[in-house]
């Protein structure tokens, strides 16, 4: 491994207490570790205890490398394994890790939403629309396969299909019996819709117009928001992807659990990996640096 990073200098010349003349005419091609070493030798006591504190002293790896710098961060972690660096991603802010959502074209973003657990899908739509808008964007076919589904109960459309005006009800039953209504009472007219054989029935949901239908599923998932999880991942990606710009929609995902996060940004490259990590909290990274790859800090005191 060669790193090259912008080690403070000074900030070494001043914590041994070496003369500048001294520092220009004996260290001035030396390594950190080089300059260390001989001092320690000379019998410098600072610099033995530098070496030692160089392993666990997180504030003085810091200053020592200027690890602050996001420039020196990236430099040591071009250097590292993409499975080392994901080990650092638990350690980050959400709100860093979600800026690394831009490296993504809007197509990989969509996928990824579309593998995400249905429910977290579902809180990051909500970011961005209203239920009304939801059910409004929704294309019919997400609609009928709504209303047919198996995991809502028969009675509970029943009961809300009253609040659709009769007149429409009516005409559905008409549609699908072939017969005309006889009591346009809306109890009576849902309870005929409900003594349908099951084929009927499915059909007679489908044969509402799209307005009675939005009105019916709109007022069943309000009741149950888990039921907004009955629609295609896909029918949301294309809504999103239809309607909202990047930015608006990686806010949203604000509200995605941030193991996710992380897995979606593990689809990086480590080149823009690591440079989604050079956010993480500098005194984190050092600390990750001396516990997790003591190995890379022994290359990097060695430059």
């Amino acid at each position: 491994m060669s790193l090259v990073i912008d080690s403070n200098i000074e900030y070494l010349q001043t914590a041994l207490h070496i003369s500048a003349v001294k520092f220009q005419e004996e260290y001035a091609n030396m390594s950190v570790d080089e300059i260390i070493e001989a001092e320690a030798a000379s019998g410098n006591q600072l610099a033995i205890e530098l070496a030692r504190e160089l392993t666990s002293n997180t504030s003085l790896v810091i200053e020592l490398f200027d690890l602050a710098d996001t420039n020196n961060k990236y430099m040591i972690l071009r250097e590292l394994t993409g499975a080392q660096l994901q080990q650092f991603l638990p350690h980050m802010e959400e709100k860093d890790m979600l800026q690394g959502l831009y490296f993504f074209t809007d197509d990989k973003l969509m996928k990824m939403l579309e593998q995400l657990p249905p429910e977290q899908l579902v809180n990051t739509v909500f970011e961005m629309f209203s239920k009304e808008e939801i059910v409004q964007l929704m294309p019919n076919e997400q609609l009928d396969k709504f209303l047919t589904s198996t995991d809502i109960d028969k009675n509970k459309i029943l009961k809300h299909m009253q609040s659709i005006p009769e007149e429409y009800v009516a005409q559905v039953l008409e549609q699908i019996t072939g017969e005309e209504v006889e009591s346009m009472n809306s109890f009576d007219l849902c309870k005929q819709v409900g003594q349908l054989n099951p084929l009927e029935y499915k059909d007679a949901l489908m044969a509402f117009q799209p307005t009675q239908k939005q009105q019916l599923v709109l007022s069943l998932a309000k009741e149950h928001n888990e039921w907004f999880q009955l629609f295609d991942p896909h029918a949301y990606t294309t809504i999103i992807n239809r309607e909202k710009q990047k930015p608006e929609v990686i806010k949203a995902m604000s509200v995605i659990e941030p193991e996710h996060i992380q897995k979606m940004l593990k689809e990086l490259p480590n080149d823009l990996l690591s440079i989604v990590i050079t956010q993480i909290d500098t005194d984190k990274f050092a600390e990750m640096l001396m516990n997790e790859f003591p190995d890379v800090m022994a290359d990097i005191i060695m430059q």
